[in-house]
């Protein structure tokens, strides 16, 4: 078997690992020398272009680079794979250009491939892609997304394309660690998914076997719980709840508009948007003006990552730390707001009770009791959310826990995947 390739590409990451057996596996960094990366930012920027030209894309911290360098001259677009199983969003114009989501996700990933040095070896290879349980959204469509994914992967020439449920894969990850006979659950929390595979593993002859048992997900993950840090404590300074004036009654302004704000993945779309249009005029009316005229400069002035990347750094230290200040510069120089563990934990409170009935779910259609899983592997960056460790270990028992290659376990699963003789028996789709 030719040399595979494993690709993770997430909400929040992206994350590419090659391998020729069933049993070793390496990542594929981007970059190199001083400013290589294993895994980059799933973050693609244009540069407004001269004259005739087209525009200049980056990924990952290049495209964060090319925003603070450029700032007002870039077109920054974060958090891609969120908008891949959504009718709605058709496509969007980058500096007089037009791209469909196809053609965004090829940007992206053709930028991110030319600065590796497996950039000619994957044409003509296998490459095993990484695809939620649940895809994001209100009502994801996944015959869409899936069409999507094949046409944005069929201009770089692979041999073979097969894509594999993401918690599938860091099952295969995890498993190279047992020593023994195992019913393993595998939880994987990405920026917009949480999505759940039990899988029974045996070794015949030192050959690893797998057995799928049953699978399942929410469209629940890290993107919401930064979330409602924002929603509690950035949208009221942005005038979340306030009102104005037509007609002689008094109006609250749009809540849908504040929440266009919070997925700040959208902000660079609601940029461009007839609602955004329409808060401008609105401005004049408004009895809180001054906050709503900080809500319009954030979003004109591309705040969406600088505030994405406050709240993500506030939520990370949560896990480690019962009090941590936010500060946000762009709101006010003296904007210090101190988030408590305790109050987080209740924000997220009915978010953990959804995924947990997920968890529900995927058990029942497994028909088994949670005392017959042997292990429980908890993979992606929202599994240091101590309320989500704590869910798991008070169901399951806390010796049955574990975690470890947070942000590389789905990539190397996938990548082990795709050196198997039956790699097409995993094929989700």
């Amino acid at each position: 078997m030719s040399r595979s390739f494993g690709l993770d590409f997430g909400t929040s990451n992206t994350v590419l690992a090659q391998s020729g057996t069933t049993e070793t596996v390496e990542r594929v960094t981007f970059g190199n020398g001083d400013d290589s990366h294993d895994g980059i930012a799933s973050i693609l920027s244009f540069l407004r272009p001269d004259a005739f030209q087209t525009p200049v894309p980056e990924v990952g911290p290049w495209a964060i680079r090319q925003f603070i360098e450029h700032m007002g001259d870039v077109r920054f677009i974060q958090s891609l794979k969120s908008f891949v199983a959504s009718g709605q969003f058709k496509g969007t114009g980058v500096f007089g250009k037009r791209y469909d989501f196809e053609g965004l996700m090829s940007t992206l990933l053709g930028t991110a491939f030319a600065k590796t040095c497996v950039e000619e070896e994957l044409k003509g290879s296998r490459i095993v892609v990484g695809r939620p349980v649940i895809f994001a959204g209100s009502a994801p469509n996944e015959q869409l997304a899936m069409e999507r994914y094949r046409k944005a992967l069929a201009t770089f020439g692979f041999s073979d394309v097969h894509f594999v449920y993401e918690p599938v894969a860091a099952a295969f990850s995890f498993a190279q660690r047992l020593e023994r006979d195992a019913t393993v659950l595998v939880a994987d929390f990405g920026g917009g998914t949480s999505d759940y595979s039990i899988m029974r593993f045996s070794r015949h002859g030192g050959v690893l076997q797998a057995e799928p048992v049953s699978r399942g997900g929410i469209g629940i993950a890290g993107d919401t719980f930064d979330y409602r840090i924002i929603d509690k404590v950035v949208l009221p300074e942005l005038g979340k709840g306030s009102h104005y004036a037509s007609m002689g009654k008094t109006l609250e302004v749009p809540p849908n508009l504040f929440s266009n704000f919070a997925r700040w993945h959208q902000l660079s779309f609601f940029k461009q948007s007839q609602d955004f249009a329409e808060l401008k005029k609105l401005l004049r009316y408004c009895e809180d003006d001054d906050k709503i005229e900080l809500f319009i400069e954030l979003v004109e002035e591309d705040q969406g990552y600088p505030l994405y990347k406050a709240v993500s750094d506030v939520k990370a230290q949560l896990s480690f730390e019962e009090t941590v200040e936010l500060r946000f510069a762009p709101i006010g120089r003296d904007f210090a707001v101190t988030v408590e563990r305790a109050d987080f934990d209740t924000w997220i409170a009915g978010d953990l009770a959804r995924m947990d009935k997920a968890l529900d779910d995927t058990i029942a259609r497994a028909n088994i009791a949670d005392t017959d899983i042997d292990q429980v592997f908890l993979t992606g960056g929202t599994s240091f959310v101590p309320a989500v460790r704590s869910m798991f270990a008070h169901r399951f028992g806390a010796d049955k826990i574990t975690g470890g290659e947070e942000l590389s376990s789905i990539a190397n699963g996938l990548a082990l995947i795709g050196a198997r003789g039956d790699a097409e028996r995993w094929a989700a789709s």
